[in-house]
């Protein structure tokens, strides 16, 4: 049986990759890419081949997505369209939009499909929050001692919301729901990898927190195998271990800068008023009480362990850079 994948998201590096190696699998026999601009392989500056993938221009805030699902008999969908950050031409009120509200359309068109079978939503470990209070390890029952109440954490917290409710009134279909630590590798450009790039590491005195990354390369291939079978369910996605902050700082060789926390929430406030950095409230939490989660459910489920470790896709993220040790 071949299928027809609706990929969301695909300007993004980690859409792009999505759609790419569906498009490359021989039991698939369409691929249509969404998004609301074209793809970088489609643009003058290039980028990820999209292979046999379509793209179709189209907002998820719009109606028009129903009309998509409709005409190419899509039979799998994978949601990536998620924004950690709020882009430069919009703002937060846009970027809520754009993640709540587009997936609410989303899976809306989804129940009223006919020919949907099977769906797959990108979510966050950000979720869980970040908390003094938190346990050593989150599993996928695990409640957050604060949820989060701001920026992307707090949509992610929505629109699970909103992805559990779409699970009940069809239960017809095989919903997945991936939890994802921090992406990190070559391609990857986000708010913590900016991060990183720093000359100076702003910490928080007397706090030297725990984190986790997932390789692009295992990020894709989970979201592969999440799309051609069933795996129902939560999973936490994340590479085995942990780093201590610290020891990215040392593995960086960058010099880190302990401040105390009103300093370090200062200039978080500045770096993101400048542009430089987005160190929004969720993302200063992470760095300063850090989180942890167990993905044995995950491995358990498919058969498979990622080929990086937390540390080992860390130190590829750091190669990837001109001039930076590992």
């Amino acid at each position: 049986m071949t299928h027809t994948v609706l990929v969301t998201g695909v300007s993004r590096h980690i859409g792009a990759r999505v759609a790419s190696v569906l498009a490359a699998d021989p039991d698939i026999s369409r691929v249509i890419g969404v998004d609301t601009v074209p793809p970088s392989s489609l643009t003058r500056e290039g980028g990820i081949s999209l292979g046999r993938t379509e793209f179709v221009r189209v907002d998820l805030r719009s109606p028009d997505i129903a009309q998509v699902i409709a005409a190419a008999d899509i039979d799998i969908v994978v949601h990536m369209s998620l924004v950690s950050a709020p882009s430069r031409g919009g703002g937060r009120a846009s970027m809520k939009e754009h993640n709540v509200i587009g997936t609410m359309q989303l899976l809306g068109a989804c129940q009223r499909s006919a020919t949907v079978r099977r769906v797959v939503v990108r979510s966050t470990t950000a979720v869980y929050g970040s908390s003094p209070k938190d346990p050593a390890v989150f599993t996928e029952d695990v409640e957050p001692h604060d949820s989060p109440s701001h920026g992307y954490a707090k949509d992610a917290v929505e629109v699970e919301g909103y992805v559990r409710g779409f699970a009940r009134r069809r239960p017809d279909l095989t919903v997945s729901m991936l939890r994802f630590a921090n992406f990190m590798g070559p391609g990857v450009d986000s708010p913590l990898t900016r991060y990183f790039t720093q000359p100076v590491l702003p910490t928080v005195f007397g706090f030297d927190p725990r984190l986790q990354y997932v390789h692009e390369d295992d990020a894709v291939e989970v979201l592969r195998r999440m799309a051609l079978d069933d795996h129902p369910g939560t999973f936490n996605v994340a590479g085995e271990g942990v780093l201590l902050l610290s020891q990215c700082a040392r593995r960086a060789g960058t010099l880190a800068v302990p401040l105390i926390s009103p300093a370090f929430r200062l200039l978080g406030e500045v770096v993101r008023s400048a542009g430089l950095v987005d160190f929004s409230p969720e993302q200063l939490r992470l760095l300063r009480h850090g989180r942890a989660v167990d993905c044995s459910k995950l491995f358990a489920e498919l058969g498979w362990r990622p080929k990086f470790t937390t540390a080992a896709a860390f130190d590829d993220f750091l190669r990837s850079r001109k001039g930076v040790r590992t």
